[in-house]
């Protein structure tokens, strides 16, 4: 018979005591960055918002680049819940396509929070480096997941090394190859390179949006957006061998 396992040691008070006053301290640094931009964060500011000294708050984050990882992570977190959340309350057989809806939750988190999101995506702030394969790395590829599973989910390896991608040069086969095997470097070299392209057109379509340069196209912003993103996934499965291949209403051909 198996031995049970002990159950989980609940927080001592001094530890939900911390865990509150970190979720407060990256809520008040959401804040300011919502009111001020990303470049403008303070760590003086952030502590005089909630009544403490600086010295107080380096007992939370003993450095800016500390503040900075901690909230680059919750923002990798919060945008990776809202894609995952769009993909569940998508309709199984009709449209739009599980991927679209991914798409249309990443657009809608950047546009609801642009200051976040220029957090993410925009200049990198001066003098901060995020941890090498740390928290804030550990977030993004948890997003970029959804996105992979969503755009190839149904074809097998063997259809994926297959995909008609042109010819791809040695050197970018061996790149890719060598990529963390949590990231692109799971897909074979042509789906990876597939993914890679297909990422740099919905990214590149929301961060035209939330710097402002498609105001010109008013309230149809979403519906070009999610057109754009139709394409996006019929070109790219056109390009898979056909097998079991999904079509744009998730179901089977």
């Amino acid at each position: 018979m198996p031995t049970a396992q002990p159950p989980s040691a609940k927080p001592t008070l001094r530890e939900r005591r911390r865990a509150a006053a970190v979720r407060e301290i990256l809520t008040a640094a959401e804040e300011h960055i919502d009111g001020a931009g990303p470049a403008a964060l303070s760590l003086r500011a952030v502590a005089r918002s909630l009544g403490m000294t600086v010295q107080a708050l380096y007992h939370y984050f003993p450095s800016r680049d500390d503040l900075v990882t901690a909230l680059i992570t919750k923002a990798y977190d919060d945008l990776a819940d809202a894609v995952g959340a769009a993909v569940d309350a998508a309709p199984d057989t009709t449209p739009p396509p599980r991927l679209v809806a991914a798409a249309e939750g990443y657009r809608t988190w950047a546009i609801t929070h642009p200051e976040r999101f220029q957090l993410l995506y925009g200049a990198p702030l001066r003098h901060y480096e995020a941890p090498v394969d740390g928290p804030t790395t550990q977030a993004l590829r948890r997003m970029s997941a959804i996105f992979r599973r969503e755009l190839f989910g149904g074809f097998t390896e063997a259809q994926l090394a297959a995909a008609d991608t042109g010819d791809l040069s040695p050197s970018l086969r061996d790149h890719l190859h060598q990529l963390p095997p949590d990231a692109v470097g799971s897909l074979p070299p042509p789906a990876a390179a597939l993914f890679l392209s297909a990422w740099g057109h919905l990214h590149g379509l929301v961060v035209l949006e939330v710097f402002g340069h498609t105001a010109f196209i008013g309230a149809h912003q979403a519906e070009i957006f999610r057109m754009a993103m139709g394409n996006l996934l019929k070109d790219v499965h056109g390009r898979i061998p056909a097998g079991r291949v999904p079509s744009l209403t998730g179901q089977y051909t």
